[in-house]
């Protein structure tokens, strides 16, 4: 089950960093700026925030596996709408199209993964269903770079076609169907239209105000309605008997201390995917090709970890892991802040190599820590909690990382982006990400056991 769910996960991680690496080609072929195609990367995860927290509901109503298959038609047609586009903006509507898509695939194959497997068995679940999403880092960069290099960035999308319609295939004739539930739970429209639209204009808001295309002025406006529709989700929810996201849960040590501290994280490892490659190609001189297969060792070390981190959170417990895994992934985005095109070669691939290793700790140990003091009932509203903000925070960390490299270089003056622009970014995402390790060590040394040692229930 977990490795037929994860041609989703495997399709999804493969398509974002193919674009991270082919972000300077697309700019070139749709007449904008590499800056301003994060955008398009925000447009994506913006799509993922709108839309994961019906994905719950839609589960119950049509069937777990139903909404998988229209999930993926779904991700397929934005695809191709993507290697169709030919202006900014169709592109940006074509990336939001494929978030409308991933917003049902990934949660949901997730949430099926959490209902079927015992609490004492979901890490490991967790490393297989995110195992054959791996390869997807690991191929997507060299191959996505080696296709925009030597043919056009036009086929990164369209290579989304065959691999989605396996993954339907798969999930018809292999898995067995998941009924609908008789009486799922009402949905929260009021909720879903405010909390939407906080998150489209929060995030568009944030986004724009560094576009060089539209006047900060947009932006500034366009975030704060979507704090104050925030605020007025966060009074409905609190009134609400079964809200869209119920925020009741964060009363939860663990599953708050989980999600403040994966904010900060997120926020800073967003960035990563949007400026590292653009700097290797723009900084560096380097090819979409060469920078993808730099980029792309990164996920080795990460395929490594998963065969390791059951042990590690079995052995050592999930607080000094999570401390020493947020830790050493920031010092890896520090250390792109200080890289140079004289740096030997053998020196980044083997940092990039064991920040993979720890990132990959990180995210297997932190999607089954967030269940940890979470009962089966409010399980699905945790998945959906965690889903939702876990990628509004990356489409803030991509905004944070293009924001500041686009403030620096306007104090800088005119000019072509300079390597000083990408290295003070990097600094300051590496600032934001830290506090997560900080927050980590006030957990409980035996927070999260029942994870790993016994501990019934699905």
């Amino acid at each position: 089950m977990p490795l037929i769910l994860a041609t989703a996960l495997f399709m999804e991680n493969m398509d974002s960093t193919v674009i991270a690496t082919s972000l300077a080609a697309i700019a070139a072929d749709i007449g904008t700026d590499p800056i301003s195609l994060k955008l398009a990367l925000t447009a994506y995860l913006v799509a993922l925030a709108i839309f994961i927290p019906i994905s719950s509901w839609m589960s119950d109503r049509f069937g777990a596996l139903n909404v998988f298959r229209v999930a993926m038609v779904v991700f397929i047609c934005g695809s191709i709408g993507c290697a169709l586009s030919s202006s900014l903006a169709q592109f940006v509507g074509a990336r939001f199209l494929q978030g409308m898509g991933g917003a049902m695939m990934g949660p949901v194959a997730r949430l099926v993964l959490v209902r079927a497997t015992p609490r004492n068995q979901l890490i490991d679940a967790m490393a297989w269903l995110t195992i054959p999403a791996l390869i997807g880092p690991i191929v997507g960069p060299p191959f996505g770079g080696f296709l925009t290099t030597f043919f056009s960035w036009h086929w990164i999308f369209i290579i989304n076609v065959p691999i989605g319609i396996l993954g339907i295939v798969l999930v018809s004739f292999v898995l067995p169907n998941t009924p609908e539930r008789n009486e799922p739970r009402q949905i929260d429209r009021l909720g879903f239209v405010l909390a939407g639209s906080a998150f489209a204009l929060f995030a568009f808001g944030c986004s724009v105000m560094s576009l060089p295309a539209l006047p900060p002025q947009v932006g500034a406006v366009a975030a704060s309605a979507g704090i104050g529709l925030a605020a007025l989700y966060v009074r409905h929810s609190l009134r609400t008997e079964y809200p869209l996201l119920d925020l009741r849960l964060l009363r939860l040590p663990v599953f708050r201390i989980s999600v403040v501290a994966g904010t900060f994280f997120r926020l800073g490892q967003g960035a990563v995917p949007f400026l590292f490659p653009l700097m290797l190609q723009l900084s560096f001189g380097m090819t979409p090709f060469e920078s993808g297969m730099i980029t792309f060792v990164g996920a080795i070390g990460a395929l490594i970890a998963k065969f390791m981190c059951n042990w590690i959170f079995a052995r050592f417990g999930f607080k000094y892991p999570l401390v020493l895994a947020t830790a050493i992934s920031c010092l890896g985005i520090l250390a792109m802040g200080l890289y140079t095109p004289a740096t030997p070669l053998p020196v980044i691939l083997s940092i990039l190599t064991f920040v993979g290793f720890w990132q990959s700790v990180f995210w297997t140990g932190s999607n089954a820590f967030v269940f940890a003091d979470v009962e089966d009932k409010d399980a699905g509203q945790a998945n959906v909690i965690s889903q939702v903000w876990g990628q509004l925070m990356f489409a803030m960390g991509v905004a944070l990382g293009g924001g500041t490299l686009e403030l620096v270089h306007r104090l800088r003056g005119d000019g072509p982006l300079q390597l000083a622009d990408f290295q003070t970014a990097f600094f300051v995402v590496t600032g934001v990400a830290a506090i997560a390790s900080v927050l980590f060590l006030r957990l409980p040394r035996n927070a999260g056991h029942q994870l790993t040692h016994g501990g019934g229930g699905h």
